[in-house]
């Protein structure tokens, strides 16, 4: 995709992966803390996207908007865009609850992500961040889960400090079941961990076994809480296994996040988190400048943590 960072004009004609696409307004900002704009944002996703790619293969996303920049409102969109081209891939799936109300009725028609072109043409209406569920589609019909995710949230005053001890006891306890971790902080407030599930547990399976592991650690740690109730988190690290509900949707390794500043979901290595769990200013949510320095120098550090 030729870079469109400096153009200021209304609408830009491009060619992706063979596609014509027509990029809008890319001088607006949509990151007012660093006046970061939608060309730089396409620029990111441009960049990212070999090492994002096989991370939404068979997934699908849904997004957040903010057409306005993150110091406007945003909005979900899980069905594919109106006006979406013909060559954008989709699946439908049925709607689970009112947050899957669909204007096609009972079903949800998700986009998927497979190319350059698909991710320039929704990253274009300010689909910042990027969701997705632990599970996949195959043959055109959702499969079990091919892993599990256990968000940690810490409740003020806990932070990412906190989050990192307790990341140190998941990674434990998921290797006592065989199983490597993947840690990611999530661009926000908190710290994600990855671990690969081989299919053969249904979302509801995954769900309580995640479960199980945050009730564990609940009773040996002061510091862990896998209560829902939000009252009883201030201070603590909320285990928070019900990502792995099949309707539920996390943010992707790599995808930006709708912040004051342009951080992004990162992949870290476990001497980074055992850093941050010994050093309150160690360990910090990264910028998609910084993310896409440690690519180029470390590679997918995700695929190389859920493999072990």
């Amino acid at each position: 995709m030729a870079d469109a960072r400096g153009s200021t004009g209304a609408e830009v004609r491009v060619e992706v992966d063979g596609r014509t696409l027509t990029l809008s307004n890319l001088g607006k900002v949509l990151y007012p803390e660093t006046g970061t704009t939608k060309g730089e944002v396409l620029h990111y996703y441009a960049q990212v996207a070999p090492t994002l790619l096989p991370h939404l293969a068979d997934r699908a996303v849904t997004r957040i908007r903010w057409p306005h920049g993150t110091a406007g409102p945003s909005f979900f969109e899980k069905n594919v865009p109106n006006g979406a081209p013909g060559w954008l891939r989709t699946a439908e799936v049925p709607t689970t609850g009112s947050r899957g109300e669909s204007r096609y009725g009972d079903r949800i028609v998700f986009p998927f992500i497979d190319s350059v072109a698909d991710l320039t043409y929704l990253a274009n209406l300010a689909s910042l961040e990027l969701h997705v569920h632990q599970w996949t589609f195959r043959d055109g019909e959702p499969v079990n889960p091919d892993r599990m995710v256990i968000d940690l949230d810490p409740g003020v005053p806990a932070g990412l400090h906190e989050c990192a001890q307790v990341a140190l006891l998941v990674r434990d306890r998921l290797a006592e079941l065989g199983l490597p971790t993947a840690p990611v902080t999530s661009g926000s407030k908190g710290l994600h961990l990855y671990a690969p599930m081989p299919g053969a547990l249904t979302a509801d399976e995954v769900r309580e076994a995640a479960k199980q592991i945050a009730e564990g650690l609940e009773k040996d740690n002061p510091l862990v809480i896998s209560s829902m109730t939000k009252a009883k988190r201030p201070g603590k690290v909320f285990l928070d296994w019900s990502q792995n509900t099949g309707s539920k949707t996390t943010i992707t390794p790599y995808s930006l996040r709708g912040t004051a500043a342009p951080y992004a979901a990162a992949p870290r290595t476990w001497e980074e988190v055992e850093e941050g769990a010994d050093d309150v200013l160690a360990f910090e949510q990264l910028t998609h400048t910084e993310v896409l320095a440690r690519i180029e120098k470390h590679g997918d550090l995700f695929a190389a943590a859920l493999a072990g």
